[in-house]
């Protein structure tokens, strides 16, 4: 029977320039041959789950996965649990207030130390701007300054910054803009974190669901946060933002984004990484913000995005040792498998990056392109 698994896995990599047991970086060498069945029979949960328990391996992962998404080959892998989660997904709403603290839970606070290795001193957790950067630390530095030039802030307004992480943005625009700023996070870790990082500063910090924020701010922007959202919330969520921001005020969101408009997520990333978390397309994005707000520019950077993932990854990699004893070697499989095959999307450009700016009325004779 297990021949015949292999033959079908053979099969579906026809024409992605990827082979079983191949002695090149980005073929696929397989240590158990159950690996067949729980791919054909999971599709890409079986693929991840089977990566994390060691049943194959490969030099360059990233590389083969870039080829299998660029062929789309995982389209064609069973779907019945990517079918279940989305009728779920339409009779239920998996990103509740109440449920919204799940993903701080388990992504963002199982362990600082993983972050602070992993991430540049600010701990900025999203795609850095590399335009005329040539580290990670200066390319999140301009990424910080790209959205606080687009918004235009000056010294004394209030900026809201809704999912704030652990603080180095709202520190960034403390400092260098003179702004005062209110972040808010569903992440225990990072609102101790950024209220440790931003003392002395006017910045002030909230654990809560943005859905029940009060107050007037000049200038809101979202960094990684909308992925979180979902596609049921899209509406509440800039409804939200629209009642906070003033009428002269500037929005930016800065999310990834899919091609194609989904109402679930992967299966494994929702288990593993970012449980009740979904990519938006533009037409679900547009249509949320219709009525609401005019659109002033979408800038698209997620390219970006791989070099960034890579360089996170080398510095997973090499913190290692350090972390190997409290996360076990499961947990390192899981990271790398996560990281990698984020950046193989971005590579394959099924996956996006934008920064989208946002007026509530139009700003009179447009808006100055920043880039």
């Amino acid at each position: 029977m297990s021949s015949s698994y292999r033959a079908a896995i053979e099969s579906l990599l026809s024409g992605t320039d990827v082979s079983l047991d191949g002695n090149r970086p980005w073929d696929v060498r397989v240590n158990d041959a159950d690996f067949y069945r729980r791919v054909l029979s999971a599709g890409s949960l079986g693929v991840g789950e089977a990566y994390m328990d060691g049943q194959w391996e490969c030099e360059r992962l990233d590389e083969m996965l870039y080829r299998v998404f660029r062929a789309g080959i995982d389209r064609r892998l069973p779907g019945l649990r990517v079918f279940w989660a989305g009728l779920m997904a339409r009779v239920f709403n998996p990103q509740t207030p109440r449920r919204s603290f799940k993903v701080g839970e388990q992504h963002y606070d199982i362990g600082d130390d993983l972050y602070q290795r992993m991430l540049d001193p600010r701990m900025i957790y999203s795609c850095a701007y590399w335009r005329n950067a040539d580290s990670l630390d200066a390319a999140q530095e301009a990424k910080l300054d790209l959205v606080c030039r687009k918004l235009g802030l000056e010294p004394g307004m209030q900026v809201l910054d809704i999912g704030c992480g652990w603080g180095g943005a709202a520190q960034f625009a403390a400092e260098r803009y003179g702004v005062s700023v209110t972040g808010v996070t569903v992440s225990r870790n990072q609102a101790a974190a950024a209220e440790e990082r931003c003392k002395g500063l006017p910045v002030r910090i909230l654990l809560q669901d943005y859905r029940s924020l009060d107050g007037r701010f000049d200038r809101i922007y979202s960094l990684g946060m909308f992925e979180h959202v979902g596609f049921r919330n899209y509406r509440v969520y800039f409804e939200t933002a629209r009642r906070l921001l003033a009428e002269d005020g500037l929005f930016l969101l800065h999310t990834i984004g899919s091609n194609v408009s989904l109402e679930t997520t992967d299966p494994w990333i929702e288990r593993y990484i970012f449980p009740n978390s979904m990519l938006p397309s533009m037409a679900q994005i547009a249509s949320a913000v219709e009525g609401l707000f005019v659109v002033e520019d979408w800038h698209a950077f997620g390219p970006y995005y791989d070099r960034t993932l890579l360089e996170w990854h080398g510095r997973f990699r090499a913190a290692w040792p350090e972390l190997a004893q409290r996360y076990g070697e499961r947990f390192r499989r899981m990271w790398e498998f996560w990281l990698l095959s984020s950046a193989a999307g971005f590579r394959a450009r099924r996956l996006q990056l934008w920064q989208v700016l946002l007026s509530p009325n139009g700003i009179a004779g447009g808006c100055e392109e920043v880039r």
